[in-house]
Formats: C-alpha cells, sequence, structure tokens
C-alpha cells in the first residue's frame, strides 16, 4: 500500500475516533440520567405492578374486560425501542424476541422507536397501528396516557385476545435484558412476572426495599367500579411509562459501550496503521539509499 494511502487512513481514523470519543462522552451524561430515572421509578413500577396483581385475583365487575381471556381474536405487541442505532444489541435483542409473532398471521403492532417502526413494516404480517418516534429522554407518565389509552379501547373492543409490551430492562451499565410481558388480559402469573423482574439482581438497588413488602388488601371508596374506571388506565401506563424509561437507560448504556469499544478499536488501528507506515516508509528510504549508494559505486567504476 502507498504511503499517502497509509497516512490518508491514520488521518481517518483519528477524525472517526474524535467522533466515537464525543458520542462516547455525550451517552455517558445521558446514560447517568436515565439510569437514576430508572432505578428511582422503580419503587413507583413496582407498587403499580403490586396493585394490578391484587386487582386480577378480585372477581370485580369492572375488572372483567380486562381480565376475561378470549379463545379468538389477534394479538397486539407493543414494540419498545430507540429511534437510532449504534447502540450494539439492545434494538436487536428486543425485535428477535418479537419474531416468534411473525408466524402469527393476526398479529398488529403499537411502535414506539423508529427501530421499532421499520421493523413492523418489514417483519410483520399485521398493522402498525401507531407509531411514537423521538421521545425525550425525559419522558412522563402523561407522555404514554395516549398510549395507553389506545391500548385499553383496543381491547375493550374484543378484537384482540392478547397486548404484550416488547422492551429491554435494565440490569447495569453492560447487562440489559430484553422482556416479554403480557400487558392483557390482566394475568396474576404474568404480573407476578414482571414485578419479579423490577429489582435488579445485583448492585446497590438489588436488596429488597421496603415498598417490596406485602402491602395487604385495598379498601376502594366511593365503590370499587368507581374506583377501577379510573384506576386500570393509570396503573396500565405506568407499566408502559416504566418500559420506556428502562429503555431509554438501555439504549444510553449500550451507546456508551459501544462507542468507547469503538474507540479503543480506533486507536489499535492507528497503532498498527502509524507501525505499517513506518515500516514501508523505511522500506523507501533504504530503497533510494541503495540506488544512491549503487550509482556512486557505478561512477567509480
Amino acid at each position: 500500500m502507498a504511503l499517502k494511502q497509509i497516512k490518508g487512513k491514520i488521518v481517518a481514523t483519528k477524525k472517526t475516533s474524535q467522533v466515537t470519543k464525543a458520542m462516547e462522552a455525550v451517552s455517558a451524561v445521558k446514560m447517568r440520567k436515565s439510569q437514576e430515572r430508572a432505578l428511582q421509578s422503580r419503587a413507583y413500577a413496582y407498587s403499580a405492578a403490586r396493585m394490578l396483581e391484587h386487582l386480577a385475583h378480585t372477581n370485580e365487575e369492572a375488572l372483567r374486560p380486562y381480565t376475561n381471556v378470549r379463545e379468538k381474536g389477534k394479538v397486539l405487541l407493543v414494540l419498545v425501542t430507540s429511534d437510532k442505532g449504534l447502540a450494539g444489541s439492545v434494538n436487536s435483542a428486543v425485535l428477535k424476541q418479537a419474531e416468534k409473532y411473525i408466524a402469527h398471521k393476526a398479529c398488529d403492532s403499537i411502535c414506539i422507536g423508529r427501530k421499532a417502526v421499520e421493523f413492523a413494516k418489514r417483519e410483520l404480517s399485521g398493522s402498525v397501528l401507531k407509531e411514537y418516534v423521538n421521545i425525550s429522554d425525559d419522558v412522563t407518565l402523561g407522555d404514554v396516557t395516549e398510549i395507553s389509552e389506545k391500548i385499553l379501547e383496543l381491547f375493550k373492543t374484543g378484537e384482540y385476545k392478547e397486548i404484550h409490551i416488547n422492551y429491554q430492562n435494565f440490569v447495569s451499565t453492560f447487562e440489559q435484558k430484553p422482556q416479554s410481558q403480557q400487558l392483557l388480559p390482566l394475568s396474576p402469573d404474568a404480573l407476578h412476572q414482571m414485578v419479579a423482574g423490577i429489582r435488579p439482581e445485583h448492585g446497590l438497588h438489588a436488596k429488597a426495599e421496603d415498598y417490596m413488602k406485602n402491602t395487604g388488601d385495598y379498601t376502594y371508596e366511593p365503590s370499587a367500579e368507581e374506583v377501577l374506571k379510573i384506576l386500570i388506565p393509570q396503573l396500565v401506563s405506568i407499566m408502559i411509562f416504566h418500559a420506556l424509561i428502562e429503555s431509554k437507560a438501555c439504549e444510553h448504556s449500550a451507546r456508551m459501550v459501544a462507542m468507547k469499544n469503538a474507540t479503543d478499536k480506533a486507536k489499535d488501528m492507528i497503532k498498527s496503521l502509524t507501525i505499517g507506515y513506518n515500516k514501508e516508509r523505511q522500506a523507501v528510504i533504504t530503497a533510494e539509499v541503495s540506488e544512491i549508494t549503487g550509482g556512486i559505486e557505478a561512477l567509480k567504476e
């Protein structure tokens, strides 16, 4: 390879490493903020999931539309991914879980994140009912109200027998675990699984906190039916909000790690190219010295 080409590759790789280093720094700041929000919101999400779990065991008439198991109907997927790539396998792991529904001919989707939209339009046989992209990192509970209302409205029509949500659950900076949870119909087993998955296995927040203790029975006033009409949509909103917060934390953690790896690889490549450049340059100098020496010897003769 010519010296000019090697030098050009070194310059290009240095520029790339500067970009990845900057993206790593930005992702590190966003990661810390998203991690704190995800960990702080787990108490809220845990309490909501426990309340849903308790409600699922009751026989209140107001719960029937949300607990009845249906034999017929389509499956609705709520896919939660990021809008951008360069985040390792954080999106592909979620979408891989959704692939098991591809063979299901009657499967529609609600997509949160550009990667989910692209996947659903390309792979899933059903319709994309709603698209939500460019959701801020500072997502609030109010931002997901429209999504939860749409989900409850679709389920109450009887067109869908199950509604699942697929997202990434934050475990640590270097580990994210894809989750697939059943939102509707309300199932004690599915909710228990969601509750168990909220507490991380390792780290500062791994120990059982006070909010994880049994809260006992609930008393509804003025009546269970009136309270549940308001409570159920709010609890479903909290579950979706929790999925979004966890997904944001996973996205920025994975992107920071990916950009750090890219920066390290760029540095290794620069080092390797520099060694190759020096070898080629030394070979050129040696050849030129040999030619000059040979010319001098020829003139002497």
